[in-house]
């Protein structure tokens, strides 16, 4: 017996609902003209960082959006058009997309779904622009640890102070 087919858009609609409320973020492009040969790359390229490229019928796309609660993704749901379901880090998935967009122009980067914000192109293009996540905590560590360090050292002032005055008082009756 097959399924009708309002019981297999209501599955798929199911399916993109699901897919947005387990993504940590879900980033929308264009792939208009693109060759099949060139959409496995990207795949490969975003598996990698625990991304997953699908492609859906823009409507039950839309229908599934606004299920999961991202309504404003409904702009974005118009032509050719793949999302990207980020489990992880998603400024590097961003970045995988942005460098595959500039090997492949024919990829563009529309916006997405990040945090449970909207964010457009433009907003996408800066996360992908991020230091790697690693760099952003050694930077923080590093700024954290800066004031630590000049409150040791003055701390320690005195104290050095009072070594290099008996040092110097030492070697002056040496001398004498």
């Amino acid at each position: 017996m097959t399924t009708t087919p309002n019981a297999a858009k209501a599955a798929v609609v199911s399916e993109v609902a699901a897919k947005f409320a387990a993504a940590d973020a879900a980033l929308v492009t264009e792939y208009r003209g693109m060759s099949v040969g060139s959409l496995a790359k990207l795949r490969r390229s975003l598996s990698v960082h625990g991304a997953e490229y699908k492609v859906y019928k823009n409507t039950l796309a839309r229908f599934g959006a606004t299920e999961a609660g991202f309504e404003g993704l409904n702009d974005l749901l118009i032509g050719p058009t793949a999302i990207t379901f980020v489990k992880g880090d998603a400024s590097a998935v961003a970045k995988a997309l942005r460098d595959h967009a500039i090997e492949n122009p024919l990829l563009l980067l529309k916006g997405g779904v990040i945090g449970g914000k909207t964010v457009d192109a433009r907003e996408l293009k800066v996360l992908a622009d991020l230091p790697p996540r690693e760099v952003l905590l050694a930077q923080l560590a590093g700024m954290l640890q800066a004031p630590l360090n000049k409150t040791a050292n003055l701390l320690q002032a005195p104290m050095r102070k009072v070594a290099y005055g008996l040092k110097s008082l030492i070697e002056s009756k040496e001398a004498a």
